[in-house]
């Protein structure tokens, strides 16, 4: 048996398709599927069952399959143990992450990985769209979640908790009433990131537990943080945003901090990758700068 034959099919399965596994390998569909036919002709089975949009795999395809997968991730951990002595990380890691993410942390790391690691490459692929780990081949994905990620077969890295805080202008802040209650803001302008609530609130809590939902007006939605930002500084109204984003601006005084004693939310940040074991070096080491270099970002130390 030709054990790229074998591969080919796993790459197939795992990308839900020829199409998908085609674009991921930079080979043509046809030779794809001619490889796998020739897989299922020496083994005399069929594996996939095809139809015009989806490919799945017969009974016997699921069992060739997990027992193929692990042979190659027994391939893949011995190339890892060979690149270890050898000292060798080669390799490209893909990325996904929210727009915001890409724009004010891995901005600073993602250039300091790539100089420690010369024969790395990195594709990002900034969305604050969800992506499918496996069939769109991302190798680790920065996720923040309020609530616990359902279970699934990807390992699920806790990196930190990240505090978000309302910020507007001290010229904005000299309008609003000197109260630390929640209260004081109701239907104020709000500056929101992403698509806002038909009845939009701020959900906020205190170091004591207590939470308040306090109604607002949507003055500004925007999937971006830059522009929220700046709007905020313009005294167009109060933004709840990531407390690390907004450092520069609160040092330089162009923002102050709203209700300095209530948190906008305290998102946990994970990390997602394929539950395979046996990572090549380049990707783990790229993990390992992530979680070494994220959580200062995130507490403002960097």
């Amino acid at each position: 048996m030709d054990l790229n034959d074998a591969f080919y099919f796993v790459q197939v399965v795992e990308k839900g398709g020829f199409s998908a596994a085609s674009r991921a390998l930079q080979i043509p569909k046809s030779r794809l599927s001619r490889r796998v036919r020739q897989l299922e002709e020496h083994l005399g089975v069929r594996l996939l069952q095809r139809t015009s949009r989806v490919v799945t795999t017969t009974d016997i395809g699921e069992e060739f399959y997990r027992q193929t997968q692990t042979a190659i991730t027994g391939f893949e951990a011995a190339e890892t143990a060979v690149r270890r002595k050898t000292n060798r990380i080669e390799g490209v890691v893909t990325v996904s992450c929210s727009v915001g993410m890409a724009q004010f942390a891995l901005d600073r790391i993602i250039p300091r990985f790539l100089q420690d690691n010369p024969k790395v490459d990195v594709v990002q692929r900034a969305s604050n769209r969800m992506e499918d780990l496996v069939k769109d081949g991302i190798d680790v994905a920065i996720r923040g979640h309020m609530d616990t990620l359902p279970d699934s077969s990807l390992i699920q890295v806790k990196l930190a908790k990240l505090e978000w805080h309302l910020f507007c202008s001290p010229r904005y802040l000299e309008n609003l009433p000197s109260s630390d209650e929640p209260s004081c803001l109701t239907n104020h302008p709000a500056l929101v990131l992403g698509r806002p609530a038909e009845a939009h609130q701020w959900l906020l809590a205190d170091v004591n537990g207590q939470s308040a939902s306090v109604p607002c007006h949507v003055r500004l939605a925007s999937d971006d943080m830059t522009t929220l930002k700046r709007a905020a500084i313009s005294s167009l109204g109060i933004a709840a945003l990531p407390s690390y984003v907004c450092l520069p601006e609160v040092d330089a005084g162009t923002l102050v901090r709203v209700l300095p004693s209530w948190t906008a939310g305290c998102p946990q940040i994970s990390l997602l990758m394929p539950s395979r074991q046996g990572l090549l070096p380049a990707f783990e080491a790229f993990i390992d700068c992530l979680k070494r270099e994220l959580p200062p970002v995130f507490a403002g130390k960097q």
